[in-house]
């Protein structure tokens, strides 16, 4: 395949179908178990992967078919984590929600996704691309019995995901995102241990690494937040100097129906851009179409 001037790439999920989980359920539990559910999911990556070569996608992702929610879905596979022993916590200083707690030390039992990405591997020729959960993110997720201190159970996670993220480049990912919205909100902690947790949690790596800031999407206290930010949202420019000198190859931001001033990319002169073209919230076809690259 000739290589892309602006290759594109899908940030995140597609669409399931509706006999795999409910549509536009926040949280829609699996319509299959056991064996069908492993055997849907990958009928539906296989789905994702034809439409995405239809449409001429140059780095082919699984479109998030076989994870639940972007961070629980890794978190429900560790050790330490008590998803019956659920609390309420603030999540990103924006709106309260019921979470499992960190009673123990966590750890990984085993891989996660690895064998979805293998088997996305056989699918396609093409690139391939593996969104995890970053660190602050995943902290921010949970509520913690146990490590009580932010940063070390960041640690502990960078590590976690380190070992996976270690697997799926074996499988054969090229492209390995963490996705960190938390950097667009806790900007003291990110200076001082958030941005060293990610390139923990990307260490050793031959992958191409990727992270994603977004704003966060759809939800009510998502939209409501975003319409306290006037008419220019520089969030950016706290956390971009920091990525800029970091370890990491890429950073995607969102930047399609926001209010993120395009000169702020000025401040990663040096890394990889992933620049969002496509509102995922608008329910109708959209306007844009610019590639993301």
């Amino acid at each position: 395949m000739t290589a892309s001037l602006l290759p594109t790439a899908l940030v995140g999920s597609l669409p399931k179908p509706a006999w795999l989980a409910r549509p536009e359920v926040l949280w829609a539990p699996w319509e299959l178990e056991g064996d069908e559910l492993v055997e849907g999911q990958h009928d539906a990556l296989r789905a994702a992967v034809h439409e995405q070569e239809r449409r001429g996608i140059d780095i082919i992702s699984d479109g998030e078919q076989t994870r639940q929610h972007f961070v629980t879905t890794f978190i429900e596979h560790l050790d330490g984590v008590d998803f019956e022993n659920r609390e309420t916590v603030r999540i990103r200083d924006r709106y309260d929600a019921s979470v499992p707690t960190v009673v123990g030390a966590v750890s990984r039992r085993q891989p996660v996704f690895v064998r979805d990405a293998a088997f996305l591997r056989t699918q396609t020729d093409r690139p391939i691309k593996w969104a995890l959960p970053g660190p602050m993110t995943m902290i921010d997720t949970l509520s913690d019995r146990h490590y009580r201190s932010r940063e070390k159970l960041a640690w502990e996670f960078a590590t976690i995901l380190n070992q996976e993220a270690r697997e799926l480049e074996a499988a054969g990912v090229d492209v390995i995102q963490f996705d960190e919205p938390a950097f667009n909100v806790f900007f003291d902690e990110m200076k001082d241990w958030g941005v060293a947790a990610l390139e923990r949690a990307a260490e050793g790596l031959r992958a191409e690494t990727v992270v994603h800031i977004c704003y966060g999407y759809g939800i009510k206290a998502n939209n409501d937040w975003k319409a306290t930010l006037g008419s220019e949202w520089r969030q950016y420019e706290e956390s971009f100097p920091l990525l800029q000198r970091s370890t990491i190859d890429a950073v995607s931001l969102e930047s399609h129906h926001s209010h993120v001033p395009i000169d702020l990319i000025e401040l990663i002169r040096g890394k990889k851009v992933m620049l969002g073209a496509v509102d995922v919230a608008c329910a109708a076809p959209c306007s844009s179409s610019t590639p993301t690259s």
